[in-house]
């Protein structure tokens, strides 16, 4: 029984030391086992969920190689339906970063929710990521529906709701969102799976 106890002692210890020498690829660990968990219970199959975030980022490397500094975009994608929202300065940016979005393979569809104005200030997309939070922590506490299955986007405190959904899930997660502070329009852009 001793040399167990010992045999565990020294295990343990050659993991802490292990785990000190790859103290950045814990995080890592952590988020991909979380990640696993989230793929895990999301609707979309496995090669939707991959290809969603492809897609993110091929639209995005695309206006960024176009446009630059010149347009804050933020490319969001849901079972290849994609989400433009943010500022461009004039019709023909906004016109041309949706063109450019409905061309990149695999998008099946594109909702262009960019405004022409001026880019917005830091601390305003601090508080639009805020207002994500926030909106997530309160589906969460509400218990109606799994706020797994919701994908929350906030721009100029207006909220965007994408997902595959049930018709309760969607009503109960505009509900939560139209009551939550902050939030001055809710749009739903929903897939319903009912």
């Amino acid at each position: 029984m001793l040399a167990k106890q010992v045999l565990r002692a020294g295990s343990v210890l050659a993991l802490t030391v292990l785990l000190s020498q790859l103290t950045a690829c814990v995080p890592l660990v952590v988020a991909g086992a979380a990640g696993g968990v989230v793929a895990a219970q999301d609707r979309r199959p496995t090669a939707v969920l991959w290809n969603d975030q492809q897609i993110g980022l091929r639209v995005g490397e695309r206006i960024d190689a176009k446009f630059g500094n010149a347009s804050h975009v933020n490319v969001n994608s849901f079972n290849r339906a994609v989400l433009l929202t943010g500022e461009v300065p004039d019709e023909a940016t906004r016109v041309e970063v949706e063109r450019l979005a409905r061309e990149t393979q695999d998008v099946k569809q594109v909702y262009n929710e960019v405004a022409v104005m001026l880019p917005s200030s830091l601390s305003a997309r601090a508080a639009d990521t805020g207002l994500t939070t926030r909106l997530k922590a309160r589906m969460l506490d509400s218990k109606r529906f799994s706020p797994i299955h919701v994908k929350v986007t906030s721009e100029r405190s207006t909220v965007y709701l994408m997902g595959l959904v049930t018709r309760q899930e969607a009503k109960d997660s505009a509900e939560v969102a139209s009551q939550t502070p902050g939030v001055e329009k809710v749009i739903t852009l929903f897939e319903f799976i009912d």
